[in-house]
């Protein structure tokens, strides 16, 4: 019996004003973004896609760390030219491509985005794209809200979700009263 071949994955810590995030590349693509206190569900979806695979700690010689201290830092179109390669069904990869066209500074309900999939009673569908997204903030879930604009569902936790708003002016400080996250820029 032949061993299953191991995919080695570049892994970077890079440290954010949210916490120590996790910038995994394949190749010339990013393939999963995560925040580290949040690594075993990073390791469930390479898991699943990869099978065996093997983080190895490496140079960021692609430049996408840099890209996303620039978004912290507040230039929001510095994370539109990074690659990315999230696996997933083909479903869930048009929901993460349309989710990368959503500016920043901006949000759509759930059934706004089912709607321009082309599939208005998708809304749950969509959500449960939104909750499987490998790449956090790059392919940016969190730019989708609920009915009513109701802040729901974010893996990284609500609360991230709300600074990340904030942070792209989509939300306004009375909308933002208890952001329990530090801005360390």
């Amino acid at each position: 019996m032949v061993a299953p071949t191991k995919t080695y994955l570049n892994l970077n810590r890079l440290d954010s004003p949210m916490g120590q995030i996790l910038v995994v590349t394949e190749g010339q693509n990013l393939c999963a973004l995560e925040f580290a206190d949040h690594e075993p569900r990073m390791q469930k979806f390479l898991q699943a896609r990869y099978g065996a695979f093997s983080l190895v700690q490496a140079q960021d010689t692609l430049g996408i760390c840099d890209r996303i201290q620039s978004y912290f830092a507040g230039d929001f179109n510095s994370l539109t030219p990074i690659t990315v390669s999230p696996g997933g069904t083909p479903f869930q990869q048009r929901v993460w491509s349309t989710l990368r066209e959503i500016p920043a500074g901006t949000t759509l309900t759930y059934g706004t985005l089912a709607t321009q999939l082309g599939n208005p009673n998708a809304s749950r569908a969509v959500g449960l794209a939104n909750s499987r997204n490998p790449i956090a903030i790059v392919v940016p879930c969190h730019r989708v809200v609920g009915a009513n604009a109701q802040l729901t569902g974010y893996a990284g936790g609500i609360e991230r979700k709300r600074w990340l708003l904030q942070h792209e002016n989509a939300l306004t400080q009375e909308d933002c009263q208890q952001i329990s996250l530090p801005l360390k820029i």
